[in-house]
C-alpha cells in the first residue's frame, strides 16, 4: 500500500483522490463534478440526502452544484455508485454487532476484492475500497451477517471529508486510507458475495451425508464443470458443502480439485480453496496442512465428469 502518491491511478481516478483532498464538502463536490464525477448533498452529520430523489439528483453541472452547496455549505457530499459514477464500493463495517474485515481479508486472499485503487477509512473504523466500474451492470447488496456491504447500480456512498454524527454518541470523519501500488480492476460483486457468504446447496448437488461420499464430490464437481465464471467461489461454495456433510477432506481434494484444475486453477490454488472451505466450516478442528510436491490432481488423474444439462447457481 501506498498512503502519499497513487503513482498507478488513471487520470480520472487521480482527480476524484485529489478531490477527496479539498479543504471543504463544497470545494470536494465541484472538484469531483469537474472530474465527471456526479454529487449530490447530504443532510451536514448525517448520511441521509438532503435532495427529494436522492441520488437520482446527482449531477455534474457545475451551477446546480454550486446552488446545492450555496444552500447548505456544510452540507456531506455523496456519489451514486455503479455505472453512473464509474466506481463501486465494497463497504467494510466495524461496530458493536461485529467487523466484516476478516471476510474481507479472506476475500482479498483468495483473489475477489484485491483490484481496489484506494480506499478510504470512515468515521466508525470501517473501511471503504473503491473499483473501477467501466460500464458494468451490478447489483448492490448487503450481507448483515458477515457485515460487509457492495455498493453499485442503485446505491450510493459518502465520501470524504464528510462529518457522520452517530447515534451511540461517536462521530468523525471520512478521509483517504491507501492508494494501490498496481494497476486497479473490477471486483465481481456476484462471486464476493458467494464468497462471502455461499448460496444454499441446490437439492440436486447436496450432499446425503450417509450416502457415498465419492458420488456427492463427483456431483459436486459436475455443478464446477457447468460453466466456467467465479471458478474460486464456485470451488469455496462446493468444498464448503462436502464439508459440512462432514465428507473427507482427501475425497473433496480428488474430485472438487481436480475440476478446478480443469477449468484453469493451477493445483495450488484450488488445494488452498478447498482446504479454506473446510476450516471455514469447521473452524475448531484439525486441518491438513499443503500438500508437499506433486498433487494427486493434475490433469488427466481422473475422467472428467459431463456437465449437468442446465446451470444450477441459484
Amino acid at each position: 500500500m501506498n498512503t502519499h502518491q497513487p503513482t498507478v491511478l488513471d487520470q480520472r481516478t487521480r482527480a476524484v483522490v485529489e478531490a477527496f483532498r479539498a479543504p471543504s464538502t463544497a470545494d470536494v463536490a465541484h472538484a469531483l463534478a469537474r472530474a465527471g464525477v456526479p454529487v449530490f448533498p447530504c443532510v451536514p452529520g448525517a448520511k441521509c440526502p438532503r435532495t427529494k430523489r436522492g441520488f437520482q439528483d446527482a449531477t455534474t453541472d457545475p451551477g446546480t452544484v454550486a446552488r446545492m452547496w450555496r444552500q447548505r455549505p456544510d452540507a456531506n457530499v455523496a456519489i451514486p455508485t455503479g455505472r453512473v459514477s464509474g466506481f463501486d464500493v465494497v463497504d467494510v463495517d466495524a461496530h458493536e454487532a461485529g467487523s466484516g474485515q476478516a471476510a474481507f481479508d479472506n476475500a482479498l486472499h483468495h483473489g475477489l476484492a484485491s483490484g481496489w485503487a484506494f480506499t478510504v477509512h470512515t468515521p466508525h473504523a470501517g473501511l471503504h475500497a473503491y473499483y473501477p466500474n467501466p460500464g458494468i451492470e451490478q447489483r448492490s447488496w448487503a450481507l448483515s451477517k458477515v457485515h460487509v456491504d457492495f455498493r453499485s447500480d442503485g446505491g450510493y456512498i459518502v465520501v470524504p471529508p464528510s462529518y457522520v454524527e452517530y447515534e451511540d454518541g461517536t462521530s468523525g470523519t471520512y478521509r483517504l486510507a491507501a492508494f494501490a501500488t498496481a494497476p486497479a480492476f473490477p471486483v465481481d460483486g456476484v462471486a464476493l458475495r458467494d464468497f462471502l457468504q455461499p448460496p444454499r446447496p441446490d437439492p440436486a448437488f447436496a450432499p446425503n451425508p450417509s450416502g457415498d461420499p465419492r458420488a456427492a464430490a463427483e456431483r459436486l464437481a459436475r455443478y464446477l464443470l457447468s460453466e466456467p465464471g467465479y471458478r474460486h467461489a464456485r470451488l469455496f461454495w462446493a468444498a464448503c458443502r462436502l464439508a459440512e456433510a462432514s465428507h473427507d477432506y482427501e475425497v473433496a481434494l480428488s474430485t472438487l480439485g481436480s475440476a478446478a484444475v480443469q477449468l484453469g486453477l493451477s493445483a495450488r490454488e484450488a488445494e488452498r480453496t478447498i482446504r479454506n472451505a473446510y476450516r471455514h466450516a469447521h473452524p475448531h478442528a484439525a486441518h491438513p496442512a499443503p500438500s508437499p510436491g506433486t498433487n494427486t490432481f493434475e490433469p488427466g488423474v481422473r475422467h472428467r465428469a459431463a456437465p449437468p444439462s442446465q446451470a444450477v447457481i441459484s
